[in-house]
């Protein structure tokens, strides 16, 4: 078995250190960074290793990635519905927290930029949407929905604006 397979680390440590010593440092655009770190070992000890992680684009991918996450997390919580009216499959309250749930994913494996301005404004969307529901406080859905596209609108341009580009 190749060791490189069996330490997945050390695949970590070898590119930041070739990163390092062509001179690029791991960086390639403007975009937000993020830090992760893996283990190495050397001569017995774990040494901490950390890299720069940054924020990206979207990519079809990535897309996917959100689009079977949310309808997964849409079906789930549509099943949590048939016993809790709020959480009705077409409610507006179960489609936003799915694309929520979807964005925390997307940004925890794609680093998706957008998805972590998205993602909180379905999660306070749909609380909006919910408390009519539980007969807490009656919302305008129009202001809500309007909300909504102007933060996704706001979201992508940033990411467009901010983030980095692919190499290719």
């Amino acid at each position: 078995m190749n060791d490189l397979t069996k330490y997945p680390s050390l695949v970590l440590v070898l590119s930041a250190r070739r990163e390092a010593s062509n001179g690029t440092g791991g960086r390639r655009g403007t975009g937000a960074k993020v830090r992760s770190s893996s283990l190495s070992e050397s001569g017995g000890n774990f040494q901490a290793m950390t890299k720069q992680v940054e924020a990206c684009c979207t990519s079809p991918a990535a897309i996917c990635y959100w689009f079977i996450v949310s309808l997964i997390s849409w079906g789930v919580l549509s099943l949590i519905g048939i016993y809790w009216r709020p959480l009705h499959a077409p409610s507006a309250a179960a489609c936003l927290f799915a694309m929520a749930i979807g964005c925390l994913a997307n940004w925890t494996k794609n680093r998706s930029f957008h998805c972590a301005i998205t993602g909180p404004l379905f999660l306070l969307a749909g609380v909006s949407f919910l408390l009519p529901g539980v007969r807490v406080s009656h919302v305008n859905a129009h202001l809500v929905w309007r909300f909504v596209l102007v933060g996704i609108g706001i979201a992508f341009l940033l990411e467009w604006r901010y983030a980095k580009r692919s190499a290719s």
